[in-house]
């Protein structure tokens, strides 16, 4: 079992920035493939960045340039950088662990960015 908790959610103006924190518990953390997902009212959850215990990362495509996902093994936490933010980026961010069958979820932070 993994527990996720989000923090850094919040309101901001477009073009500015905001860093959001994963802390996981209860399992090794640097074995599983870590993931930020997004979900706007009305619509589905989508990948938006993704890093694999290896530290390869990939992302969105509506984020690239803008996002940066990163790890700290030590202290059990990932991280979502993002930059030069957009209205459209409003949504909830979930963090996610992954390994082979095993996918957990955490309760979301709410991102907000007004024009």
């Amino acid at each position: 079992q993994v527990q996720l908790v989000e923090s850094g959610g919040g309101l901001v103006q477009a073009g500015g920035s905001l860093r959001l924190s994963c802390a996981a518990s209860g399992s090794i953390f640097s074995i599983y493939t870590m993931g930020w997902y997004r979900q706007a009212p009305g619509k589905q959850r989508d990948m938006v960045a993704v890093i694999t215990s290896g530290g390869s990362t990939s992302y969105a495509d509506s984020v690239k340039g803008r996002f940066t996902i990163s790890r700290d093994n030590a202290k059990n936490t990932v991280y979502l950088q993002m930059n030069s933010l957009k209205p459209e980026d409003t949504a909830v961010y979930y963090c996610n662990a992954e390994r082979f069958f095993n996918n957990y979820w955490g309760q979301g932070t709410q991102v907000t960015v007004s024009s």
